[in-house]
C-alpha cells in the first residue's frame, strides 16, 4: 500500500514538472519575443509598403518598388531623427533609368498621391542617357547617390533654387560645398531630347525644367528627404535601418487610425 502511495505521488509530482516545463517553454525569452515582434512589423511594414506603392500608381508611373522602399526607409528612418518638418514629402530621382524618361518622383504619403512625375537631368560626368559614374568629390561634375534635405530657397546664377544638404557620408556630404541645389534649366525639356536622344547634363545638379522650376521648389523645401538612387553603384547608408522605419511607419498608422476613429 505505501509502495502504490508513494508510486502515485511520484507519478502526480512528474505531471506537475512536466506542465510547468511546458508554461515555461511557451514563453519566450525577452530576445526571443523581440525578434518576433520585429518580425510582424517587418512583415506589417512591407504590406505597407506594397499598398502604398499602388495606391500612389507608382508602378504605372515606371519606379521600382524596391527603390521606393529604400527611399520609404531613409524618409522614416530621418523622421525618427528629428530632421524633418511637418511636410510629408518624399521626392525620388531614379538614376536607374535614362534621362530621357520622367524619373522624379515627388510624392505626399499622407494624401497617398503622386503630386508630380517629370524630368530631372544628372551631372555630365555621369554619364550620357543613363548614369552609371557618381562621385563625393568637389569640381567631379558628377551626380551624387544618397538621401538629401533641402535646404533654404535663394536666388543664384539659375534663378530660383533650393539648396540641399547631403547626409550620407563619403557619397553626398559635399552637396553645400559643390553647391548641388535644385534649379531649373532650358535643357531639361522635350526639345532637347528630340534634339539629342536625351537631356542636357549639369555640373552635379539634380537640374529640373525651367517651366517647373518653382512647383518643384515650392512642393519639396522646407526639410524634406529627397533620395537620388541608382542600384548599380556601390552605396549604404545609416538611414536604410528598415527594422526602425517599420516600428516607426506602424505607429504612425496607429496614431492616424486612432484620430480617425
Amino acid at each position: 500500500m505505501k509502495k502504490y502511495i508513494l508510486g502515485s505521488a511520484m507519478i502526480l509530482l512528474v505531471s506537475i514538472s512536466i506542465v510547468a516545463i511546458s508554461w515555461k517553454a511557451a514563453e519566450l525569452p525577452r530576445p526571443q519575443q523581440q525578434t518576433v515582434k520585429n518580425i510582424a512589423a517587418d512583415s506589417l511594414y512591407n504590406s505597407y509598403i506594397l499598398n502604398l506603392y499602388h495606391a500612389v500608381h507608382l508602378d504605372s508611373a515606371g519606379l521600382n518598388e524596391e527603390v521606393f522602399e529604400k527611399a520609404l526607409t531613409g524618409f522614416y528612418n530621418m523622421k525618427y531623427s528629428g530632421l524633418l518638418h511637418n511636410k510629408s514629402i518624399l521626392s525620388i530621382a531614379d538614376f536607374d533609368q535614362e534621362s530621357r524618361k520622367k524619373r522624379l518622383y515627388i510624392i505626399d504619403l499622407d494624401q497617398k498621391k503622386l503630386l508630380l512625375n517629370t524630368w530631372v537631368a544628372h551631372g555630365q560626368n555621369s554619364g550620357g542617357d543613363k548614369p552609371s559614374n557618381f562621385s563625393n568629390r568637389i569640381s567631379s561634375n558628377q551626380s551624387s547617390i544618397g538621401f538629401y534635405l533641402t535646404g533654404e530657397i535663394y536666388y543664384g546664377k539659375h534663378g530660383r533654387s533650393l539648396k540641399l544638404d547631403g547626409m550620407d557620408q563619403g557619397f553626398n556630404n559635399n552637396a553645400r560645398e559643390r553647391a548641388i541645389v535644385v534649379h531649373g534649366a532650358d535643357y531639361v525639356c522635350q526639345e532637347t531630347i528630340n534634339q539629342l536622344g536625351r537631356l542636357g547634363r549639369s555640373q552635379g545638379c539634380p537640374a529640373v525644367s525651367a517651366k517647373l522650376a518653382n512647383q518643384v521648389i515650392n512642393t519639396i523645401a522646407d526639410k524634406t528627404v529627397l533620395f537620388i538612387n541608382n542600384s548599380d553603384a556601390p552605396y549604404s547608408s545609416s538611414f536604410l535601418n528598415e527594422t526602425l522605419a517599420a516600428s516607426m511607419a506602424m505607429n504612425e498608422q496607429e496614431v492616424m487610425a486612432a484620430q480617425v476613429d
